[in-house]
């Protein structure tokens, strides 16, 4: 117990010290000076009286008590607020440390998305991210296809896993990754994209197919994109877009597709006919757009006519007849006059006595090789196989059974002479 001493002043008697005996606290620490509503000055000492008195321990334990308590709740909450923000540092501490674990392990780490962007306003470490995402997907992809193929099968997660070195977890990571990349790229360049496309309108497609294809020449060119060439992505990526809508254009604009290289050599002739036109105010000859394209004549007039679009045989013509439809018009292979007929049957017949005056092994070499029976001609290699024959000694007998031909069909000629 600690006593607590009360100075009362009189001016005309000493000062005497009532004793108060106060409970100490737990903590066993010397008392701080504690404000009360009444002027008192608590100290605790250990060279003060100690007199356990019940009666006056009574008033001042309620006030104590509390003070105690809010001294106990408010260290705690210091220490608790304390412990808290340590906790909180330590654990976002972990959590770097594991992702730069994770990256120099190969691991996949989850980068934040910016899923509402505008054209151009990606920065450089943006495009980078996106691209680098694209890229590992397609590299799963590119190893899916390959195991597909040996497998006769589309492979699981697990088999991929397995074959990659990878965990499950991180092929789904990349897999979402490259998905949800693509997605924001052809969302952020969709303008780019429909500005190059309404350049190609009227040529065969659409503007939707246009703008489609040009979709897929962009996430081609992100796949491909390297930011240390030092250029940006869309500048990158204008060259993949227009050269997959040429593409497009000449795999699937006409009924009878032309080389790439044709279709850039009709886009010149084109273009000077247009200015020749402008400049002669008449339609141009084959000579002077030769002429003016530096190339040969024959070529032009070639890339001309191997341009002209088919025409369907439904057309209508008008004869004298009336309109008739061209296949109508027309006669088709299958239509032989009786004639031609009779000629056919007895050229057979000719080739038959023919062949009937070489070898067994002569003959099939002939029929083979022409095709006779019907069925595919077959070169002399392939004929060699066979027979279990060089290729030289196929040709050899093909050339002797043909002379032996011609001194028959000249010989039967002699004989027709002959006779008459």
């Amino acid at each position: 117990m600690a006593i607590a001493t009360v100075c009362t002043s009189s001016p005309t008697c000493s000062p005497t010290l009532p004793t108060i005996s106060l409970p100490l606290l737990k903590t066993h620490q010397p008392l701080q000076s504690i404000p009360f509503k009444f002027d008192l000055n608590l100290v605790s000492s250990d060279a003060l009286t100690i007199a356990p008195t019940a009666e006056a321990v009574s008033p001042a334990s309620p006030a104590l008590e509390a003070a105690r308590d809010a001294a106990m709740a408010g260290e705690n909450e210091v220490k608790w607020n304390w412990t808290y923000g340590l906790e909180a540092r330590r654990k976002r501490r972990r959590k770097r440390r594991r992702g730069l674990e994770g990256r120099e392990n190969g691991e996949v780490v989850e980068v934040p998305l910016i899923l509402s962007v505008k054209p151009g306003r990606f920065t450089r470490k943006q495009e980078a991210e996106l691209c680098m995402m694209i890229q590992e997907g397609a590299r799963l992809e590119v190893e899916r296809r390959r195991m597909a193929e040996a497998c006769m099968h589309e492979p699981s997660l697990k088999q991929l896993a397995s074959a990659t070195g990878m965990s499950m977890r991180r092929i789904d990571n990349i897999l979402c990754n490259a998905r949800k990349s693509k997605e924001i790229i052809i969302q952020a360049y969709r303008g780019l994209v429909s500005s190059i496309a309404t350049g190609y309108q009227g040529r065969g497609l659409s503007l939707p197919e246009l703008i489609q294809e040009g979709s897929m020449g962009l996430l081609r060119g992100a796949a491909k994109y390297d930011p240390k060439r030092g250029c940006k992505l869309s500048t990158y990526a204008y060259w993949w877009i227009r050269q997959a809508i040429t593409r497009s254009l000449a795999n699937q604009s006409r009924l009878i597709r032309l080389p790439e290289n044709v279709l850039s050599m009709l886009a010149k002739i084109t273009e000077a006919k247009n200015i020749l036109s402008n400049r002669l105010r008449r339609s141009p000859s084959d000579d002077e757009i030769a002429e003016f394209l530096d190339i040969r004549v024959s070529t032009v007039r070639l890339i001309i006519e191997r341009s002209t679009p088919p025409i369907s045989l439904d057309k209508v013509v008008v004869t004298d007849n009336g309109p008739l439809k061209l296949q109508d018009i027309i006669s088709g292979p299958d239509e032989w006059n009786p004639e031609t007929i009779l000629k056919k049957q007895l050229i057979k017949q000719e080739v038959e006595k023919l062949l009937n005056t070489l070898s067994e092994r002569e003959s099939r070499i002939l029929r083979l090789h022409y095709g006779l029976d019907g069925i595919t001609p077959k070169s002399c290699e392939e004929i060699g196989i066979m027979f279990n024959l060089s290729r030289e000694r196929i040709r050899q007998i093909n050339a002797s059974a043909l002379t032996k031909l011609r001194q028959t069909s000249i010989a039967d000629e002699l004989k027709l002479l002959y006779f008459s």
